[in-house]
């Protein structure tokens, strides 16, 4: 699943690929959790292990895409 964050003055986002395990329902409580703080740092971890940290503040949007087993390519999308 991809995740991409926007950051508030700057017109580059940030892409974080999860793993494929990930729970998008639990994905998205979490990131509400944390934008509902306000003040908090937002900690994900990606497939390959590392973690990155946005602050909360600084977060303009937030996009969370469908999880890898939901997306279909070729002729067999519908």
């Amino acid at each position: 699943m991809e995740v991409r964050i926007g950051i508030i003055q700057t017109p580059k986002e940030l892409e974080v690929e999860l793993a494929e395990d990930v729970d998008r329902d639990q994905i998205l409580a979490d990131i509400e959790k944390e934008l509902a703080r306000g003040d908090g740092v937002l900690w994900l971890t990606d497939r390959r292990g590392r973690r990155v940290a946005v602050p909360t503040a600084k977060v303009a949007y937030v996009e969370v895409g469908a999880a890898t087993a939901d997306r279909r390519v070729g002729f067999g999308a519908p």
